[in-house]
């Protein structure tokens, strides 16, 4: 990309949500961007239903970002994610899923994924909103860029998860990052901050002795 094209890159973004005329297009994304195989019916999903916040940005009406979020009740959480909220909050109350959040190559490193992260979080803000307490994401444990861009975004590591991705065959390990909205507040136990420490141990010892291998399609982020 030209050094022109990247200062007024900002100016020319548009966003609007997904419609099924998208499918075919975000379908050749995804697999561009994505080590994980999703469903036909994802891609009817996120492209149609309106219980997915499917945001494209555009460039001269061409897709080069989205991301897609599912905000849902605490109960239906999975196991790996219900303790997310302390234990204070109903099962009724709300927490956002990204599912995933991608750029295509050549507009990376321009603020388009922030772009997107903030209507996102702005759309989650909202008084409509007010009973979503979380935002919450996985990202693999080797992706750097991912996980340096949601702790700029004060996202904080939640947990460890071993073996969390299949992908190519292998195992890959993962890690659950949160970011608490509308007054919502993590789990709270005596040992609690012991483990916050060691997942921040993990990841810092990770980052300093490992050095990154970065392929050109990451889950769920491709900044």
């Amino acid at each position: 990309m030209s050094k022109v094209l990247s200062l007024h890159l900002q100016q020319e973004v548009q966003l609007r949500f997904l419609c099924p005329g998208d499918l075919v297009e975000v379908k050749k994304l995804c697999a561009d961007w994505f080590p994980i195989e999703y469903p036909d019916s994802w891609y009817d999903d996120i492209t149609s239903s309106s219980r997915f916040f499917s945001l494209a940005a555009t460039y001269h009406s061409r897709i080069i970002g989205l991301i897609v979020a599912e905000i849902k009740p605490k109960v239906k959480l999975n196991k790996e994610d219900a303790d997310i909220l302390a234990t204070c909050f109903p099962p009724t109350v709300q927490v956002a899923y990204i599912l995933s959040l991608g750029v295509v190559e050549d507009f990376r490193r321009n603020g388009i994924a922030s772009l997107l992260l903030d209507s996102l979080l702005s759309h989650l803000t909202t008084k409509e909103f007010f009973n979503c307490k979380a935002v919450y994401l996985h990202v693999l444990e080797s992706n750097g860029d991912a996980l340096r861009f949601y702790e700029r975004r004060n996202f904080r590591p939640h947990s460890f998860l071993p073996y969390y991705y299949f992908i190519q065959g292998k195992s890959r390990h993962g890690y659950s990052y949160v970011l608490y909205t509308n007054g919502g507040q993590p789990p709270w136990s005596v040992l609690y901050p012991l483990i916050k420490y060691l997942i921040y141990s993990h990841i810092w010892i990770h980052c300093i002795s490992i050095p990154f291998f970065i392929p050109k399609s990451l889950h769920p982020i491709t900044l």
